[in-house]
């Protein structure tokens, strides 16, 4: 594939964080791929897929680059089938850090909890839970400032 050379200077940046952002269709995820592919499978010491963390925003977009860094491996594995590093990579995809960024902070959350003294039980409101917390809580201060009668709150109200 040709690269531009944003791309190729993603795909060749080594040693440090990352954040790509491009339009849709632009070729991040292919670009990220061939970065991760070259970062565990080149140079004397490549790196293991259990090193990384990949972050996307959506469940949908985590489960894509996970199928093709597993048929990027593959694919490696077709031309260097003797490669026992490539053969680990394949099995360790299934174990790699490709989330999305809420499921990675509530991984976070989850293991340092003790470390923030958050209750271990604690869970993530779903929207449904979110939508009603909102109006329970607009509910509570609409009905507190109607109690005060202050007047600058019923001015905005009768507006």
């Amino acid at each position: 594939m040709k690269w531009t050379e944003k791309q190729q200077q993603v795909i060749d940046t080594r040693n440090r964080n990352l954040l790509v952002s491009a339009a849709a269709g632009s070729g991040k995820t292919a670009v990220l791929v061939e970065r991760i592919i070259q970062m565990i499978s080149e140079g004397e010491h490549p790196l293991d897929l259990d090193q990384l963390l990949v972050m996307t925003f959506t469940n949908a977009a985590a489960a894509e680059m996970r199928e093709r860094i597993q048929a990027a491996i593959e694919k490696k594995l077709e031309s260097e089938p003797e490669n026992e590093h490539l053969q680990q990579q394949a099995v360790l995809v299934q174990f790699a850090q490709i989330t999305t960024i809420d499921s990675f902070c509530q991984s976070v959350l989850r293991t340092y909890f003790h470390l923030i003294d958050l209750d271990p039980a604690f869970s993530i409101v779903d929207e449904g839970e979110a939508k009603l917390l909102r109006r329970d809580t607009a509910e509570e201060l609409l009905e507190e400032k109607y109690q005060e009668g202050d007047t600058d709150f019923l001015q905005f109200v009768e507006c």
